[in-house]
């Protein structure tokens, strides 16, 4: 295990010993205070863990036994903090109970396998004897994909890969690497590119989260234009099940029917677990460039990344902000005293005479042999679209800081601030009206849950991943919570937001999956046969039912 789990946060992000640098920025709260119509932000802290109590195990003795005759009895933990960090995931709703103490769906146990074969014993045991498994890699999930939720079983047990995180093989000549679906990203690209490679697959989770992880939830890394989606890199895999073990082949390509691999992305651990895996690497890029550019506004930006998609330009990320989400960040620079960015962001206003408020900054990325004729490429369609280069600066900038963003959450959560996100996808000819409709519901759904007058949320977007025929759309709201119905407020704003992505042509989900959150809507999106057929699969591999339960499958 490459990760301690004590030294990060069980009811937040990241590392608990990460400096919160926002928390002595009066400047920042009294300028977020304003923006949000509040006369002054609250103090909400968590709720310790020595202050909070949790329902009793209900593992019977015997299971319990049973366990640890598999894996050994160090490796079957029922301590406080074990269950409380595997009770839920790290959405915004995972976050709202776990500050509050809320910890009835605390698993039994957690049990730490170190092998295939001790997880084909553990589900096999779960299926006899009627105990809920839920899988766990890195617990990043911010869809409710890890809640330890039992369904119709007497208990429930977290099954952490954390222990299984070997890499078994890099294959120079094939350009593919195999290892255990436990390992942490770091970790993974650290043995990697000792070898020279890389998978090139960095989520905004990156240091938290798990191989198995990435391709349970069907993931997309920040540069996945150049490195490809969990689909596109997964060769085979080993899927442990309460029937046996699944191995799919690894064959660069098979019109042996239907691939069996295809099973795996996207499952959620409801088909099996993902014990193993084979991913194509690259070898470690000769070069990169990540550059800034401002267009005059968000319609604009989207038809360059289009062209740029449609004419095969080699970008390994084209990331587009709208015009809210430009501003905030160009404004919280200046006021957390990030001296050399809000510098880089005057000097770029001077420069950008014409531009007004309206104007959206993008972040383009380059890598491998060919950076420099891919962004003269982009260049040119860049500027056929009216948009101003701004260099280097502002975009190493970015990448350098790249996975700090999660960290901001908690800090505004301390003072009575909700902060959530959602993503989609569309074909372009839906994207614009899927974009003004989805930002108006949930500005809507926010005013409406506010009963302050004046106060309302900040709602901003940025285009994440841009394809031939559509793009992404990933939206992040900060608003006041309402503290004695925080809950209920969140599922209004949900609501409103899924509803108005669903009536305007867009999936539910680009790569942060369904888990509990998105059940409501995936019928809608598969069909009554399409879910029919998922549900044969889930009845073939797991007839018992036990493996995470209340996820993907509507009930």
């Amino acid at each position: 295990m490459d990760v301690d789990r004590t030294k990060i946060r069980w009811n937040g992000w990241g590392w608990a010993a990460h400096k919160d640098e926002l928390g002595a920025q009066e400047a920042v709260w009294t300028w977020l205070a304003g923006e949000l119509g509040m006369p002054a932000l609250l103090a909400t802290p968590a709720r310790p863990l020595e202050d909070l109590s949790f329902p009793a195990p209900a593992l019977y003795a015997e299971d319990r036994q049973a366990l640890n005759a598999i894996v050994g009895a160090d490796r079957v933990r029922d301590d406080a903090y074990e269950r409380a960090f595997h009770a839920l995931g790290r959405s915004y709703y995972d976050l709202l109970r776990l500050r509050a103490g809320e910890l009835s769906l605390a698993p039994d146990a957690v049990v730490y396998p170190r092998g295939t074969e001790e997880v084909l014993a553990v589900l096999a045991l779960a299926a006899d004897h009627g105990i809920a498994v839920i899988p766990y890699g890195g617990g990043t999930s911010v869809v409710g994909g890890v809640t330890a939720a039992r369904g119709v079983f007497h208990s429930a047990i977290t099954l952490d890969l954390s222990a299984m995180d070997r890499v078994i093989e890099v294959d120079p000549v094939c350009t593919t690497a195999t290892a255990e679906a436990g390992i942490y990203g770091p970790a993974l690209e650290k043995a990697l590119q000792a070898k020279g490679f890389t998978l090139g697959h960095h989520p905004q989770s990156f240091e938290f989260s798990t191989l198995g992880g990435w391709i349970a939830h069907r993931g997309a890394g920040q540069g996945s234009n150049r490195y490809g989606r969990a689909e596109d890199w997964l060769v085979g895999a080993k899927l442990a099940t309460p029937r046996g073990l699944l191995v799919t082949g690894d064959f660069p390509a098979s019109a042996a029917g239907p691939q069996l691999k295809d099973l795996i992305p996207g499952s959620e651990g409801v088909f099996g677990i993902i014990t193993e895996a084979t991913v194509r690497v690259r070898a470690l890029p000769a070069a990169s460039a990540y550059v800034g550019y401002m267009f005059r506004d968000f319609e604009s930006g989207m038809t360059a990344l289009r062209m740029a998609a449609q004419e095969g330009v080699a970008a390994t990320m084209l990331r587009l902000s709208d015009m809210e989400e430009t501003r905030f960040f160009r404004v919280y620079g200046a006021m957390a005293k990030r001296r050399s960015l809000a510098r880089r962001f005057a000097e770029m206003y001077l420069e950008m005479r014409g531009f007004g408020e309206k104007a959206c900054a993008l972040i383009a990325g380059f890598e491998g042999k060919a950076v420099a004729h891919a962004a003269k490429q982009f260049g040119a369609i860049a500027r056929r679209h009216g948009a101003l280069p701004l260099g280097r600066g502002m975009g190493e900038q970015w990448r350098r800081t790249r996975f700090q963003a999660p960290y901001l959450r908690d800090p505004m959560l301390d003072r009575g601030l909700g902060v959530d996100t959602l993503e989609t996808a569309a074909n372009w000819s839906k994207i614009g009206t899927l974009y003004a409709a989805t930002r108006a519901a949930i500005e809507a759904a926010i005013l409406k849950s506010v009963p302050r007058n004046g106060a309302k949320g900040i709602v901003m977007c940025h285009v994440s991943h841009s394809y031939a025929d559509g793009a992404s759309l990933y939206f992040t709201a900060i608003f006041p919570r309402v503290l004695d119905g925080d809950i209920a407020q969140w599922k209004a704003i949900k609501q409103a937001a899924s509803e108005a992505v669903v009536a305007n042509g867009g999936t539910i989900s680009h790569h942060h999956g369904v888990g509990e959150d998105h059940l409501p809507w995936i019928a809608q999106e598969k069909g009554a046969l399409g879910i029919e057929v998922l549900r044969a699969i889930k009845q073939t591999l797991d007839p018992a039912g036990v493996l995470n339960p209340g996820k993907l499958l509507p009930r």
